[in-house]
C-alpha cells in the first residue's frame, strides 16, 4: 500500500491576500483590545481593585444624577446645594428653667423669653430647628443655613471628579513626556530636568499650595492645573524616566533608529507607548492627592468655589458642630466621602500595581 500525496483544499487555507491587506488600525485595535480583556482578567482577581473600582461608580453615579435630580423631583429653591433653604419648624412646649426632659419638644422659659418676653410656661412656641436632622424630606438633615446636605454632597462631587481627573491628567502627560525624554537625550537636559524634580520634591506640596492660594484667586480648575503641574516635574517625572531608560536600551528602540526615525518618532512612537501603562498607574494616586489637596485648601477657605467637601467640613466647624455627636450629619457624609474617594483611588491604583508590575504579576 502506497501513501498519496493528496492536495490539500485551496478553499480551506486563509487569504494571504486578505491578511496582509487587513489595515493597521485593525490590528492594533485586535491587540488593544486583547490586552485590555486580559488586564482585565487578571484586575477582576483584585478584590480590593473591584471594591475601589465600586466606589468610584457610586460617586461617580451620585454627581450624574445630582443635576438630573434638581428641577425633577427636587425644588431648586429648597434642594440648590448653595442657595436652597427649608425652614424645619417644631412646636415646643415651655417648662420651667431647669426642668427640660427632652429638648425635641420642651423648652426652658428663660430661651422663650428671649424670643417673647410675654410668654408663659405651658404656652406653645414654634421654632425654627436648625441644623434639621435627618427627616424623609432631608435624607442626610440641613446644614445650620438650612440647606440640604445631600444635594451638597451630590454636587461635591462633581467638583472632586473634575478636579482629581484634571490633575491627574496634566500630571500623568507632563511626568511621562519629561521622563521619556530625560532618559533618551540623557546629559545637560537629564540633568536639569532631575534637579528640577528634586527641587519640588525637597519644598513641601501642600504648604506651596496654601501659600499660593492666599496670594491668587484660585478657581477650581486652577488647582488643578498647579496641582497636576507640580506632580508632574516632580517625584512622578523621576519614577517614569526609570521606567523610560529600561525601554530606551531595548533592541526594538535601535531598529528605530537604523530604520531612519527621528528623535521625535522614537519618544512619541516608541518610548512613550511603552511608558503609558506605568504612567496610568500613577494617574490613580495623582487623584487621591488632589482630592485630598483640595478638601484641606476648602476647609482653610483659600478657594474661590461655590461648594465642596472641604467646604462642608468646614461650615460644621465655624458652627461648632465639628465634634458635636448629635450633629453627626454635618461631618460624618463629607468627611467619609473624602476618605472613600480618596481611598478608591488609590485601590484601583494597588489592583493595577500588581497588572503592571513583573515582580507582583500573579500570571
Amino acid at each position: 500500500m502506497t501513501d498519496r500525496l493528496v492536495d490539500p483544499d485551496p478553499s480551506a487555507a486563509p487569504n494571504m491576500a486578505d491578511v496582509v491587506a487587513e489595515p493597521l488600525w485593525q490590528v492594533r485595535l485586535r491587540l488593544f483590545w486583547q490586552g485590555l480583556r486580559s488586564g482585565w482578567s487578571s484586575f477582576a482577581e483584585s478584590r480590593i481593585g473591584l471594591v475601589g473600582l465600586g466606589v468610584i461608580v457610586l460617586f461617580g453615579i451620585m454627581a450624574m444624577i445630582q443635576p438630573i435630580l434638581i428641577g425633577t423631583v427636587w425644588e431648586p429653591a429648597i434642594y440648590d446645594p448653595v442657595l436652597g433653604y427649608d425652614a424645619v419648624v417644631v412646636e415646643k412646649t415651655i417648662v420651667p428653667d431647669n426642668e427640660v426632659t427632652d429638648p425635641a419638644t420642651q423648652i426652658d422659659l428663660f430661651s422663650a423669653r428671649l424670643l417673647d418676653p410675654l410668654l408663659q410656661v405651658g404656652d406653645t412656641l414654634v421654632v425654627t430647628v436648625q441644623p434639621a436632622p435627618p427627616s424623609r424630606q432631608h435624607l442626610l438633615g440641613t446644614d445650620p443655613l438650612g440647606r440640604d446636605v445631600l444635594s451638597q454632597l451630590m454636587f461635591s462631587t462633581r467638583a472632586a471628579f473634575m478636579l482629581g481627573i484634571v490633575a491627574a491628567l496634566v500630571t500623568v502627560f507632563i511626568a511621562t513626556t519629561v521622563g521619556a525624554v530625560s532618559a533618551f537625550f540623557g546629559g545637560a537636559v537629564d540633568t536639569l530636568f532631575m534637579r528640577l524634580a528634586d527641587l519640588i520634591i525637597l519644598v513641601p506640596f501642600l504648604p506651596i499650595l496654601i501659600v499660593l492660594s492666599a496670594l491668587i484667586d484660585f478657581q477650581l480648575f486652577h488647582l488643578a492645573l498647579l496641582i497636576g503641574v507640580l506632580g508632574g516635574f516632580g517625584g512622578t517625572a523621576i519614577i517614569l524616566k526609570s521606567q523610560a531608560l529600561s525601554v530606551s536600551v531595548k533592541p526594538f528602540i535601535d531598529a528605530a533608529r537604523i530604520a531612519g526615525g527621528g528623535h521625535l518618532h522614537v519618544i512619541f512612537r516608541h518610548i512613550i507607548p511603552n511608558v503609558l501603562p506605568l504612567s496610568f498607574l500613577y494617574m490613580m494616586f495623582s487623584v487621591t492627592d488632589a482630592i485630598s489637596a483640595e478638601a484641606t485648601l476648602s476647609f482653610l477657605g483659600l478657594l474661590n468655589i461655590d461648594m465642596s467637601w472641604g467646604i462642608m467640613i468646614h461650615q460644621a466647624w465655624d458652627q461648632g458642630y465639628l465634634l458635636d455627636p448629635n450633629r453627626w450629619w454635618l461631618m460624618v457624609p463629607a468627611g467619609m466621602s473624602v476618605t472613600l474617594l480618596a481611598g478608591s483611588f488609590f485601590l484601583v491604583g494597588r489592583a493595577m500595581d500588581e497588572i503592571i508590575n513583573p515582580r507582583l504579576r500573579r500570571r
